[in-house]
């Protein structure tokens, strides 16, 4: 019976030893390290694969990342607005110890601003080299 109790109490705390050295948290800083350079990709620059994947999603609100030749694009698209007229800007593109953070919003057409009445699928596409993170969307 004590052979018993000892195996069991052995194999118990094995158990719990090893799933507590698995558990762990690990902590995200979501510290800013330093901007981020990045140019804005025009429609003829936009690699083909990455022109269709946008097509596929720009009726809908979408984010989207793609990589290629050690670049890392970066994808906000806002779905169909009623109008055109609409700008898309950048608020913040920086580098934290595990994400990239692109922080972007949509800006309306003007009051005065002459409007297309044709709806609009405004996206923006930012290119900048792959720093081998995710991408955090604010």
């Amino acid at each position: 019976m004590k052979h018993i109790l000892l195996r069991f109490s052995i194999v118990w705390l094995v158990m719990f030893l090893g799933i507590c050295s698995g558990c762990g948290i690990e902590k995200t800083d979501g510290s800013r390290i330093r901007d981020l350079n990045y140019e804005l990709v025009e429609e003829e620059e936009i690699p083909e694969e990455l022109k269709e994947k946008i097509e596929e999603k720009k009726a809908a609100d979408f984010k989207l990342t793609f990589e290629s030749d050690n670049y890392l694009y970066v994808v906000r698209g806002y779905g169909e607005q009623e109008t055109g007229g609409y700008s898309i800007q950048i608020l913040d593109f920086y580098l934290t110890q595990n994400a990239v953070v692109f922080h972007t919003n949509l800006a309306g057409p003007s009051k005065d601003e002459t409007k297309n009445t044709a709806p609009s699928f405004p996206y923006i596409v930012v290119r900048t080299k792959n720093p081998n993170k995710n991408v955090i969307f604010q």
